[in-house]
């Protein structure tokens, strides 16, 4: 088993592409930031090296509600763990520096969040996560 934990939650009322996206943007951020997340590489039978893999799997979860999604946000800074964060308006920009941009326009409180990845000790996550139901 793992020690730590990596979890995303999606706001259910996103469009398929939508979730698709925001899950690519999250799951890089704790691969970017957390070389302890990194796998070996994978080699093939005839040599050809690909890309690793994150070692831990990433669990998938829906957040019915904006009140369900804060609150797993809330959790995760109360117990100081990795989070990520991905907000409605960044589906309308283009570029990093429009992203960084967009993110200091809010305070922690008023993100209008659409889907988060927190990191951490198993069952601080599990804690943080108490109520959400795995996405379908």
């Amino acid at each position: 088993m793992y020690d730590n934990k990596i979890a995303i939650v999606i706001k259910d009322e996103l469009l398929t592409w939508q979730k698709l996206n925001v899950t690519a943007f999250l799951a890089s951020a704790v691969a970017i930031k957390l070389p302890e997340t990194h796998g070996g590489a994978l080699i093939s039978g005839s040599g050809t090296t690909y890309l690793p893999f994150m070692k831990q799997p990433v669990l998938i979860y829906k957040a019915d509600t904006t009140e369900q999604i804060k609150r797993a946000f809330n959790r995760a800074k109360d117990r100081n763990l990795q989070i990520g964060v991905y907000t409605n308006p960044h589906f309308a920009t283009k570029t990093e520096d429009e992203n960084i941009a967009e993110m200091a326009r809010h305070t922690d409180n008023n993100l209008d969040l659409v889907g988060i990845i927190v990191y951490g000790p198993n069952k601080m996550v599990d804690k943080t996560l108490d109520g959400l139901k795995f996405h379908s």
